[in-house]
């Protein structure tokens, strides 16, 4: 049987809206993705940046049977035209989804991402039963950002980094939204 089409909610909260990705982002999504410093905190964004990687990536973020829900921190006027970063929400088994995120540089340490994070936990628009992600040891601001969230410290693990063409240490998180 195949999995049901989740239609994507947009999450509106005072700051932003966390909306589904669509191609008129490309462009900014493209830019802030090609940031090595962005690249180098994510597990999937290799640097330097290949033509086409965001172009499919939006592609598969906006097909009905999809792995992965694709939202934009979208801080622009109602038009929705200021892309800011990206969350997502990666498909598992027994009812769980891995969170990812990146913020885009100009707007690092305005606590963008732990209002994303929140957000998306609040909403749990996949009806999830548990949330997961982990975050690279050298990244302990995003993992402060999951704590703020509620999750809770699982252990470590490694995660191989295009950006970085290694294995990469992590620290791995969990939190239960039902019991």
């Amino acid at each position: 049987m195949d999995a049901p089409v989740v239609e994507q909610p947009t999450i509106v909260t005072e700051r932003f809206a966390l909306r589904p990705v669509r191609p008129s982002d490309l462009g900014r999504i493209e830019m802030y993705a090609a940031d090595k410093r962005v690249a180098m905190s994510t597990s999937r964004i290799p640097h330097p940046l290949p033509p086409g990687v965001i172009d499919a990536f939006i592609e598969r973020a906006m097909k009905p049977e999809r792995e992965e829900d694709v939202w934009v921190m979208d801080g622009g006027a109602p038009d929705g035209t200021e892309v800011m970063g990206v969350i997502s929400l990666t498909h598992l088994d027994r009812n769980q989804s891995e969170v990812g995120y990146w913020v885009a540089p100009p707007f690092w340490n305005t606590h963008l991402a732990s209002d994303a994070v929140t957000a998306l936990v609040a909403a749990n628009p996949l009806d999830n039963d548990t949330m997961f992600a982990s975050v690279f040891h050298d990244n302990p601001a995003s993992a402060k950002v999951l704590t703020n969230a509620g999750f809770q410290y699982l252990g470590d693990a490694e995660i191989f980094s295009l950006a970085r063409d290694a294995a990469v240490p992590t620290w791995t998180y969990s939190l239960r939204l039902k019991t």
